[in-house]
C-alpha cells in the first residue's frame, strides 16, 4: 500500500511539486504564434476538463518533459489508448447523471440518479483498473497510477462503495407493485402475483383485426421530473419498503464526496496527451511527420528537419492539402537566424513554426517534423507587427521600441524571441540603425532568435547570425515556393517590399497595363 502514495499527477513526477499554472502575459504571444489557434483546435468538445491552465504552462525542469514523453509514448499504443477512452466515457456519463441529479427537486428521484452515478463510477474504475493490470507500458506515470488503482480497488472504502451500490440497485430493480384506481383514490400495494390482464385481452381482441388498422397509442412527452402524481406514487411505494429507501437516504448521505481525489485528478490531466495524440493523429494520416524532441539547456545547438507550421496545418487539411516542410541548424556560435525575401514567401510560417516548435517542446509534446533538438527556453517573447493603437496615441515606430524595450529588459541567455517585420513604418536608414542596435543587445545576451526583416545587412553581421531566403521558382520569380533555405541575402527584399506597396511589381504593372 505504500507504493499508492507515490502517484500524484500523471503530468508531474511525484517528487516534484505539480505546476500546472497559467503562466502570465502570454496571450500577445500565443496568437502571434497562433499558438491559440492550435490550441482551441485541440481542446475542441472538451471544455469540461478545462485544459487550458495546461496548455499554457511551458516547463522549464527537463525531469518534466522525460515523465511526458513517457506516457505520450504509452499511449501511442491503441490498446491502451482504447481503455483510457472507455475510462473518459464512463466518467463522462457518471458526471452526466450527477448533473441530472442537481436539476432534479424530488428527494427520493435524486437520491436515485446520485446512486445510478457512484455505480457508474465504481464499473470505470475497476474497468480501467483490470485493463491497467493487463496491459503492457513503461512509464512511470501510468504505472504509479495504475499502482494506486490497484491499491483504491482493494481498499474496504472503495469495496464497501461498490458492494451497497450494485446492491441498493438489485434491490430497487427488483421492486414490483400494483396500482388500484377507483375515480380519484388510488392504492399502491406490494405486487402479489396478479395475472397480465392486458396480454389476454390483445389475444381476445387479436381474432377481430382486419387487415392494418390505425394506430391511436399515445405517447406522453417525457421529462425527466416527476410530476405530482408520480411523486405521490413514489411516496407510496417508499412506504411499502421502509427500510430499503431508508438505507438509500443513508447511502447518499454517507457518500457526497465518493469521488477519489487522484481518480478525478487522472480523468482531466490524461486528457492533456489525448487531446494532443487525437489532433495530430489526422495530421499524420496525411503523411506529416511527428517526433519527439530531443531538449538542450547548456547547448544553444538546436535544429529541426520537415517542420512545419501546426496551425497552417490544420487549416490545411480542410483544403485537403498539406503545408511545405523547412529545416533550420544552428551551430557553434550561432544564435540568430534572420529570414529575408520576397513577401508570401513563408518567412512569417517559418519564424511562427520556430517558436511553435520551441513552446510545444516545452509542453512535452512530440513536435512537427522528423528529427528536432530544441532548446529548453526560460522564456519565449515575440515581437509582430501591430495596428496602430489608438488608446495610447502612439505611432506604429514608438510602439516597436517600447514594445521591444520591454522584451529587451525581461530577456535572458535562457530567453528565445521571434520577431516579424518591425520598423517597417520609418526610413530605411532609420530602419537599419534601430535594427544593428537591437542586434547587437541580442547578440550582447547570447539568446536563440529568429528575426524576419527586410534589412539583408543584419544577416552578416557577425558569427552569430545565419542568413535565410524565401525562395521563388526560378523560371518564374512571382511564384513562391515557401522553401526557407539557408543562404546569403540576396539584397531585394526591401526593393520588392517598395515596389509591392506602390504598386510596380510586374504583375501589378501588367494588371494596371491592361485595364
Amino acid at each position: 500500500m505504500d507504493r499508492v502514495l507515490d502517484f500524484r499527477s500523471i503530468l508531474f513526477p511525484s517528487f516534484l511539486a505539480v505546476q500546472a499554472h497559467e503562466a502570465n502575459d502570454q496571450a500577445e504571444m500565443l496568437a502571434d504564434l497562433n499558438l491559440d489557434q492550435i490550441f482551441a483546435a485541440v481542446m475542441a468538445g472538451k471544455a469540461e476538463y478545462n485544459l487550458t491552465p495546461f496548455f499554457h504552462a511551458p516547463q522549464r525542469d527537463m525531469a518534466v518533459i522525460l515523465y511526458r514523453h513517457e506516457v505520450m509514448h504509452d499511449l501511442e499504443n491503441a490498446a491502451l489508448s482504447d481503455c483510457i477512452r472507455r475510462f473518459a466515457e464512463g466518467m463522462r456519463e457518471m458526471r452526466r447523471r450527477l448533473e441530472r441529479h442537481e436539476k432534479l427537486r424530488f428527494t427520493p428521484q435524486k437520491q436515485r440518479w446520485f446512486l445510478d452515478a457512484v455505480d457508474v463510477y465504481c464499473d470505470a474504475v475497476t474497468g480501467l483498473t483490470d485493463d491497467l493490470s493487463a496491459g503492457a507500458f513503461s512509464s512511470r506515470g501510468l504505472r504509479a497510477f495504475r499502482d494506486y488503482l490497484v491499491g483504491y480497488v482493494a481498499s474496504p472504502s472503495f469495496g464497501t462503495l461498490r458492494e451497497l451500490s450494485r446492491r441498493l440497485l438489485d434491490e430497487l430493480s427488483a421492486i414490483h407493485y400494483c396500482m388500484l384506481i377507483n375515480g380519484p383514490r388510488v392504492q399502491v400495494r406490494k405486487f402479489g402475483g396478479e395475472s397480465d390482464y392486458s396480454a389476454e385481452v390483445e389475444e381476445t381482441f387479436a381474432r377481430f383485426r382486419q387487415g392494418s388498422v390505425k394506430e391511436y397509442t399515445f405517447n406522453p412527452p417525457h421529462s425527466e421530473s416527476m410530476n405530482h402524481i408520480e411523486e405521490n406514487v413514489f411516496n407510496l411505494v417508499a412506504k411499502l419498503y421502509p427500510p430499503l429507501f431508508a438505507e438509500l437516504e443513508s447511502f447518499c448521505a454517507a457518500n457526497l464526496d465518493y469521488l477519489d481525489l487522484m481518480v478525478a485528478t487522472f480523468d482531466r490531466e490524461i486528457q492533456f496527451y489525448v487531446s494532443y495524440l487525437e489532433y495530430i493523429r489526422r495530421l499524420k494520416a496525411v503523411g506529416l511527420a511527428f517526433c519527439y524532441p530531443r531538449l538542450v539547456q547548456g547547448s544553444k545547438e538546436v535544429r529541426a528537419e520537415r517542420s512545419f507550421d501546426l496551425a497552417l496545418a490544420g487549416r490545411l487539411l480542410g483544403e485537403d492539402a498539406v503545408p511545405v516542410c523547412n529545416e533550420f541548424r544552428l551551430a557553434g556560435p550561432e544564435r540568430i537566424i534572420v529570414v529575408s525575401g520576397p513577401n508570401q514567401g513563408g518567412k512569417t510560417t517559418f519564424a511562427r513554426t520556430f517558436g511553435q516548435l520551441h513552446y510545444l517542446a516545452s509542453l512535452g509534446f512530440p513536435v512537427p517534423g522528423t528529427d528536432a533538438q530544441l532548446f529548453l527556453f526560460d522564456n519565449l517573447f515575440t515581437h509582430f507587427e501591430r495596428g496602430e493603437n489608438m488608446n495610447n496615441l502612439w505611432g506604429k515606430l514608438q510602439d516597436d521600441l517600447v514594445r521591444i524595450r520591454r522584451i529587451l529588459d525581461r530577456a535572458t541567455p535562457n530567453s528565445v524571441v521571434v520577431m516579424n517585420e518591425i520598423f517597417t513604418s520609418t526610413t530605411l536608414t532609420d530602419a537599419v540603425a534601430l535594427s544593428k542596435r537591437i542586434a547587437a543587445r541580442l547578440i550582447e545576451l547570447d539568446l536563440l532568435c529568429v528575426w524576419v526583416t527586410f534589412i539583408d545587412e543584419l544577416a552578416s553581421l557577425g558569427e552569430q547570425t545565419v542568413s535565410m531566403v524565401s525562395t521563388v521558382v526560378p523560371e518564374n520569380p512571382a511564384v513562391r515556393t515557401y522553401k526557407i533555405l539557408r543562404r546569403p541575402a540576396d539584397g531585394l527584399s526591401y526593393a520588392l517590399s517598395i515596389a509591392e506597396k506602390h504598386r510596380l511589381t510586374y504583375p501589378l504593372l501588367k494588371e494596371r497595363v491592361s485595364l
